[in-house]
């Protein structure tokens, strides 16, 4: 039995030491050469990569790729986690494919429903066209994806390990769902970031289609190395503006950007939670300066010692309950707001 697992990219990376790891360069055929396996050979999707994402590796890997038993995908990011929190390698992979028929991400427990995630982030007429196409083309699965959309659960990333067998009537019936889809909505009138809308909407129908089949899956922990380059930038922004003391310039800043790329708070994206903590920094010197004149940015203006302090007042305060006392030095050393005390309270 053999396993390779094509690891997605669009950037030059480090790749793991594992030859059962094949970096696959996505969207090769509008992007510059990086040296790697590209998707634009053969029967290829890569010129609609701003469209399907990671998808158009996995299209190349159906279409094209048929020396190994079975196959996987992963990003250049993110990778699954055996129990240790080690990248899987290929005997472990081996060991759980004998007994699972799919190795793939724990699912997620969203706040709110897919649907109404996806209608707060996105055009939800791309969704609705997606329940259509699937309500007509294949009507066994109309009644389990109605459910799950509207449920709070799914599996993200488009991260996955099965037979090559699987893994080709997969991709054969997502892209039978998408390929019609496409035909449905405006696509091309979309930014750059909503236009990515069959890379999104794939990973909840990952979760449909393992229910449907009722596939034995084995859910794995992902781990996350290094930050994406949107998240890089945006927090090297907010730092410039903290340390100008700016904080209308931050709050705005933070805002527009938050409504082209919702999705740079999402723990995928916010590997280690400093956005949503500069956010949190954000709104606390915005209420300090209404109330009083003055905020925390008069006390400090680094962007690490900040989202430090932040990060450590919610741990305080979650742990209030049970440790008063070092919640309230906390408060008295650092100096921290009513106002700040009670954003923390509040998000808890």
């Amino acid at each position: 039995m053999t396993v390779k697992i094509f690891t997605m990219t669009h950037k030059a990376f480090e790749a793991p030491k594992d030859d059962m790891y094949i970096p696959l360069h996505v969207g090769r055929a509008t992007a510059q050469e990086l040296g790697y396996l590209s998707d634009a050979t053969g029967d290829n999707i890569s010129t609609k990569n701003c469209y399907y994402s990671e998808l158009t590796g996995i299209y190349w890997v159906w279409k094209n790729y048929h020396d190994a038993d079975n196959v996987g995908i992963c990003h250049y990011r993110r990778y699954l986690l055996n129990e240790n929190e080690q990248i899987l390698n290929e005997a472990e992979c081996i060991t759980l494919l004998k007994e699972y028929d799919l190795i793939t991400t724990k699912k997620l427990l969203l706040n709110v429903s897919y649907y109404e995630g996806y209608a707060a982030n996105h055009h939800i007429k791309d969704l609705e066209a997606t329940g259509k196409i699937i309500k007509e083309k294949y009507a066994e699965y109309y009644e389990t994806y109605d459910r799950i959309v509207h449920s709070k659960y799914t599996y993200f990333g488009n991260i996955m390990i099965t037979s090559k067998a699987l893994f080709d009537e997969y991709a054969s019936w997502l892209f039978g769902i998408f390929f019609e889809v496409q035909k449905e909505i405006d696509i091309d009138s979309y930014d750059d970031y909503h236009k990515r809308v069959f890379g999104f909407i794939s990973e909840i129908l990952l979760l449909v289609w393992v229910t449907v089949k009722k596939l034995k899956v084995y859910e794995c922990k992902v781990g996350m190395f290094g930050e994406k380059k949107e998240t890089v930038e945006m927090k090297n922004e907010l730092a410039n503006f903290f340390a100008k003391k700016d904080i209308e310039g931050a709050k705005n800043y933070f805002t527009k950007y938050l409504e082209k790329r919702p999705d740079v708070l999402m723990e995928a994206s916010d590997v280690n939670g400093e956005l949503k903590l500069a956010m949190q920094v954000i709104a606390s010197a915005d209420a300090e300066y209404k109330a009083h004149r003055r905020s925390i940015l008069d006390e400090k203006t680094d962007f690490k010692e900040l989202v430090d302090c932040f990060k450590r007042l919610n741990e305080v305060t979650k742990s209030y309950e049970s440790n008063p006392v070092a919640y309230h030095h906390f408060i008295r050393d650092n100096k921290i707001s009513d106002e700040a005390a009670q954003i923390s309270k509040m998000i808890q």
